[in-house]
């Protein structure tokens, strides 16, 4: 899934408190909820497994899931909670919360369920989080929740804007849970983008590449992809050819002087790396000049 195609659409954001004791019957939802342990203690079972949250905990529930929870332990409970989907599709205003089972639906709430992209790569996101530094996530829940409530001038796009931020924040800590690897080396990363940055007129090989950040290249390649997607060749092509459609849109130079310029054997292997990422030909940004 493309990161930059999320619109999410935030369906509820409350701060609920229950007392001791409080439960919820086994239900599925149509959208995601995310939950958030503040106060008390929460028992939660998610199809067949059983969860024991704590403060600082974090719940995820996605789409079709069969999940319950009850609240136990000597203090109220407090769990603010997001309903939301993950790309904003044209019924999103009129689908409603389930408190049902499955069982207990009509066939139109059935063909409300969204697609579960969470369960997916780049996601894979895992229903229970024990956080090991709550407050960034808690703090913006609370200032998502603040700004549904208020409902000030523009608060959708100014709810849309902290839900993304507390996006990035939970899948940063998911990261470093995850893939370890990942935040150890992200200095090594560091070094090797400012070095591919400052080589636009040349391709670097890899073995450059695997010198500059210290790495074997079997570890960079491998610890690369894990943390953007793309391996570091192709990620140093992107960035040339983000330099080249700079350079198209807003300079007189000819396309062919260009590719030279960015260090391209020829205008033909110019214009093939140029279609494969942009899906178009570079003349198409001279023309367009946008």
């Amino acid at each position: 899934m493309d990161l930059s195609s999320l619109t999410p659409y935030i369906r509820r954001a409350m701060d609920h408190r229950a007392h001791v004791g409080w439960s919820l019957p086994e239900r599925v939802i149509f959208d995601y909820e995310l939950l958030y342990v503040k106060d008390g203690e929460l028992e939660v079972q998610v199809e067949d497994q059983v969860y024991h949250g704590i403060p600082g905990d974090l719940f995820l529930f996605k789409p079709s899931q069969r999940h319950a929870f009850r609240s136990f332990g000597p203090i109220p409970l407090q769990q603010p909670h997001i309903h939301f989907d993950l790309i904003q599709q044209p019924d999103s205003p009129d689908v409603k919360i389930s408190f049902k089972p499955l069982s207990d639906m009509s066939e139109t709430e059935r063909g409300w369920f969204r697609p579960d992209l969470l369960s997916e790569p780049p996601f894979r996101l895992p229903n229970h989080f024990r956080l090991r530094n709550p407050f960034p996530i808690e703090s913006l829940i609370m200032e998502l929740i603040q700004e549904m409530e208020r409902q000030l001038p523009y608060y959708e796009l100014k709810a849309r804007s902290i839900f993304l931020a507390l996006w990035t924040t939970l899948l940063r800590e998911w990261g470093k849970q995850d893939q370890p690897d990942w935040m150890t080396n992200w200095e090594a990363f560091l070094l090797l983008k400012q070095h591919l940055l400052a080589q636009l007129n040349r391709p670097v090989p890899l073995e450059e590449m695997a010198q500059t950040s210290r790495m074997s290249r079997t570890s960079l390649i491998r610890f690369f992809r894990a943390a953007f997607g793309v391996t570091p060749v192709k990620y140093h092509l992107g960035l040339r050819i983000e330099r080249a459609k700079e350079l198209i849109q807003f300079s007189s130079a000819p396309i062919t002087r260009i590719s030279e310029e960015l260090g391209f054997d020829s205008i033909h292997a110019f214009s093939r790396a140029f279609r494969r990422l942009e899906g178009v030909a570079p003349s198409f940004y001279r023309r367009n000049g946008s």
